[in-house]
């Protein structure tokens, strides 16, 4: 057995369990409330939901170009090295490390406990071992194999799944709510807080690409986990968001701190409300397991790179995970749960994905001209049209949350950019 590889144990639904898993957090029962206050009109509502859905597919369809090229572990860190170079690419894993996906971890784990809180009382103190408690239990599963995490996975996503399609059925079979006008006057500028919101929901997609190099056959695998993972994902938030439609008005949903609950309970009562809390922590426990499983393969390939500590490369020889950068992820997520520092974290991190995100879909491109040579099991469908328009939108997109919320962009940006003289330090280490 090569102990510096490793091994290919993840088939096609375990990635598509990731894709979903991540996807179809709890950004569902949350997100709407701010869609409604932007866009106070229902034919508005569900058209953001289906073109930022779309637009997030034509970047899935990049990366699995990308991901069937380039089928090793650390996905888009690959990809940014090889179109590029190495200093585009260590950004991208100081990001996530420091900021986007550590942060996310520690969010998720506080996320759990509140929605615990539900079931059980839980003081401040209280919530903040539980959501230590489920980082760490979610930490060991993944340090001891990818198959168990896999399988974590795979139950969790099946479970939510069951759960979404109670809701949405449930919501057919109640009175209408008093209907509002289909359309109504929006601004650009209130349609792109809207899609601000809405690509917060799809956030994640791009995570199989990191455990490519655990995937079988990923020349195949990636794409269709990519594509069916996400059409999956995006027809559940429209379903969803036509239910919500359907039993609540435009001003309850704007108003309400938990959508889903409110709806669930005008459809199945009392126990509508347990249903979609239990759902709500099945979804929170799914995206967490998978990023406590696909972000340490960006540091290990970072690391075997020579540009991360050494120790991040190690490869357990019992479980064939990348174990100390699973553990040392777990415990930088421990010491900002314990500050409560990713609070922040959080609010700096989207402009900066998707900096990461445009450089990578713009990736396929360079490659295309730079490096025809390569074989390319899959080639992106509708390129360069897809191609150009997901990275005009997210150019789009990213200007628009500059001007929309400047303070958080410009520190977010100025993080990342903390990581160029540490990488010219790495560099000169032997």
């Amino acid at each position: 057995m090569d102990n510096t590889e490793l091994q290919r144990e993840l088939g096609l639904f375990d990635s598509i369990s990731i894709v979903l898993g991540i996807v179809i957090g709890s950004g569902i029962f949350l997100v709407p409330n701010l869609i409604a206050r932007a866009i106070g009109s229902p034919a508005w509502i569900l058209t953001v939901w289906i073109v930022t859905g779309v637009l997030s597919f034509f970047g899935a369809l990049a990366f699995a170009e990308l991901g069937a090229m380039l089928p090793a572990t650390g996905g888009q860190y690959v990809y940014l090295r090889e179109a590029w170079g190495p200093l585009p690419a260590f950004l991208c894993g100081w990001t996530h490390f420091f900021i986007s996906q550590s942060a996310a971890i520690a969010y998720l784990s506080v996320s759990f406990a509140i929605y615990l809180s539900y079931f059980v009382r839980l003081g401040s103190s209280q919530a903040k071992v539980v959501a230590l408690a489920v980082m760490a239990l979610l930490t060991l599963v993944n340090y001891r194999g990818v198959r168990p995490s896999a399988t974590v996975q795979n139950f969790c996503t099946v479970a939510k799944m069951a759960g979404l399609s109670v809701i949405i059925v449930s919501a057919f079979f109640v009175p209408r709510a008093a209907p509002s006008a289909a359309f109504q006057g929006i601004s650009a500028s209130a349609f792109g807080i809207a899609m601000i919101a809405c690509l917060q929901a799809y956030d994640g997609w791009s995570a199989v690409s990191f455990v490519a190099g655990e995937v079988k056959n990923p020349e195949r695998t990636l794409l269709r986990a990519l594509s069916i993972g996400l059409l999956i994902a995006i027809a559940v938030y429209v379903l969803i968001n036509i239910a919500y439609l359907k039993v609540l008005t435009i001003p309850e949903i704007a108003h309400a701190d938990r959508v889903g609950t409110l709806a669930a309970e005008r459809t199945l009562g009392r126990s509508g409300a347990t249903l979609v809390s239990i759902t709500i922590l099945l979804s929170i426990l799914g995206a967490l397991n998978g990023r406590v499983l696909t972000q340490p393969r960006v540091y290990f390939a970072q690391a075997c790179d020579g540009l991360f500590f050494r120790r991040f490369a190690t490869i357990h020889p019992r479980y064939r995970t990348p174990s100390f950068s699973i553990v040392m992820q777990g415990a930088w997520s421990a010491l900002l749960i314990l500050a409560g520092s990713f609070e922040v974290l959080i609010d700096y991190r989207i402009f900066g994905i998707w900096m990461l995100n445009v450089a990578t879909v713009a990736g396929v491109i360079v490659l295309r001209r730079n490096r025809p040579d390569l074989e390319r099991p899959y080639r992106m469908w509708g390129y360069p049209f897809t191609t150009l328009a997901f990275i005009a939108a997210g150019g789009a997109f990213m200007l628009n949350t500059l001007i929309q919320r400047p303070g958080p962009s410009l520190i977010g940006l100025a993080i990342m950019a903390a990581g160029i003289p540490a990488y010219y330090l790495w560099r000169r280490k032997p």
